[in-house]
């Protein structure tokens, strides 16, 4: 089981320090194992961390988190609360977040860099404010950017598309794990929580899913890629293989 400080486990949740430490005042997330003067925040922390996140994000408040853990965790054995909550809190990519200073942004970005793009990749979570500095939550997606604007897109429209594509990757996941909800979870009514005997299949089924769609979405964008590159590029191609041909002749 890996094991981190407190900022190490805000850089790899994506959450800041100050928040894990109001949800550990809150009763949301377990206390730290303390050895000596240092705090160390294990797997299992970080499983309730982005559990806790994620159901922040639904809009649950603190009080209604705080009654359904205890719900949950009343009757059942650790081994079945962490079971499940670890393949709930599981991340869908493998990407860690990256600490990026303006600097270094400046550098990528040039004169382009202002503060109204900034701002707009910070609303769209492309950038995230982490204490005094800045984290780049995919460093994949912001090469994928840097690359773009090296090849000739301005910054500004770089980022809207940033955003128009997590909208539809959005959707389009949505629409597989809504399946996966409609077929598996539903059935078993609003109100239902698997018993002891339920909780490892449960586990297996989340555990199964992130792999499922990034899968499918990624074959999907490789058969999209292999039809639109030349579906939009080919008139130019072809124009300038003319051009080139009546230069020689």
């Amino acid at each position: 089981m890996a094991e981190y400080r407190i900022d190490d486990l805000a850089r790899v949740s994506g959450a800041t320090v100050r928040n894990i430490r109001v949800y550990q005042d809150r009763g949301l997330l377990p206390p730290p194992i303390r050895r000596g003067r240092t705090a160390i925040y294990t797997d299992a922390h970080l499983s309730r961390l982005r559990l806790v996140t994620n159901m922040l994000g639904r809009g649950y408040a603190f009080a209604q988190i705080a009654e359904m853990l205890a719900a949950w965790e009343s009757g059942r054995s650790l081994a079945d609360v962490l079971g499940l909550e670890e393949a709930m809190g599981v991340p869908w990519s493998s990407e860690l977040p990256t600490p990026i200073t303006v600097r270094e942004l400046r550098k990528m970005f040039g004169n382009q860099l202002t503060i109204a793009n900034t701002r707009q990749a910070l609303r769209l979570g492309l950038l995230q404010r982490q204490g005094a500095g800045l984290v780049a939550p995919s460093p994949r997606l912001l090469e994928a950017g840097y690359e773009l604007v090296k090849l000739g897109v301005p910054l500004d429209e770089v980022i809207e598309l940033a955003g128009v594509l997590q909208r539809e990757v959005d959707h389009v996941a949505g629409l597989m794990v809504g399946l996966v909800r409609r077929y598996v979870l539903d059935p078993k009514g609003e109100d239902w929580l698997p018993s002891g005997d339920e909780v490892p299949y449960y586990a297996d089924v989340l555990r199964r899913l992130p792999p499922v769609v990034i899968s499918a979405l990624t074959a999907a964008v490789a058969r999209s890629t292999a039809r639109v590159i030349p579906d939009m590029l080919g008139d130019r191609l072809e124009a300038l293989l003319k051009s080139d041909k009546l230069a020689s002749d």
